[in-house]
Order: structure tokens, then sequence, then C-alpha cells
């Protein structure tokens, strides 16, 4: 995992900007150049006033950008929350788990935190298996403006 700065901002077109891999993301549109760039902003404020934010996932192998994960707090959310997306040519591959519970230990361990949340789409089975294989366990539900109901899963250290 590094840092995410303003050299990805292409490689955040490259996962958010395909529309499959957005559909269980915010409202599922595909991220603009001009979102991208803001979402960099504010990733780097979000370094700067806490510590922590999204991060790039780059293969140890060739350095490749396939993804990203972080702990953010979206919307001004009080609770601390770990997101992740990976190229959708990088699905099936055990990534998202890897990167998912290497972020949590890096929470828990360097950060302090006490107490992580995900939330997801009831329908996203594949990040609900995920988040099941990390050990996060469910918290609640959420029901959006759009009528679509959200899982919180909840993740606290050992």
């Amino acid at each position: 995992m590094r840092r995410l700065g303003p050299e990805h901002v292409a490689d955040l077109l490259a996962v958010y900007g395909d529309r499959e891999t957005v559909r269980w993301v915010d409202d599922g549109e595909p991220l603009s150049e001009h979102d991208a760039r803001r979402w960099v902003d504010v990733t780097e404020r979000n370094y700067r006033l806490r510590g922590y934010g999204m991060a790039a996932l780059t293969l140890a192998e060739t350095g490749e950008v396939v993804g990203f994960c972080g702990i953010v707090r979206p919307g001004g959310q009080e609770e601390d929350e770990v997101k992740y997306a990976l190229h959708r040519s990088r699905w099936g591959q055990g990534l998202a788990t890897e990167a998912v519970e290497g972020m949590l230990a890096h929470g828990a361990g360097s950060l302090g935190l006490v107490e992580i949340i995900a939330t997801v789409a009831a329908e996203n089975a594949a990040s609900l298996r995920v988040l099941h294989k990390v050990g996060m366990e469910p918290a609640g539900e959420r029901q959006e403006e759009d009528g679509s109901i959200t899982r919180v899963l909840r993740w606290v250290p050992n």
C-alpha cells in the first residue's frame, strides 16, 4: 500500500471510472477526472488532519496499481470506516481480503483505532464475503434515501 497522491489520478480513473466496479459505490456513477483530483485533495487533507486515508494498492512484483484501500470518515461521519475497490481484472484473486486485513491491522496497530466499520450494499455478496473473512461482524442496517439497504459491519481488534 502506498499513500494516495496526485500521481494516482489515472489509476483512480482506471478503477472508479469503470461502471461495473462502481455499481456499489456511492451513487454508482463512474468517477470523473475532476472528482478524482478532488478525491486526492480530500485524502491529502485527511492525512494531515488524522494521519490516515486512502492508499493505492500495488503488486509487490511489478508496482502496478491494482486498486485502493483505506480508512476514512466519509461525509463527516464519526466512525472510522474501511473502504476498498479493485480493478475489475483483479477480482476473485484474494487481493481484497489481503488489503482489508492489512488495513485493519494498520488501523489497530499503528493508528490505535479501537473500532472500524464497513458499509456495504445488502446485495453485494462478494464484499460481504470479504468483510466476513476478515472478522467483521454484523452491526445493523441503514435504509438509504433511495430505499436501498446498506449493511453495517464492525471490527474490534482482539
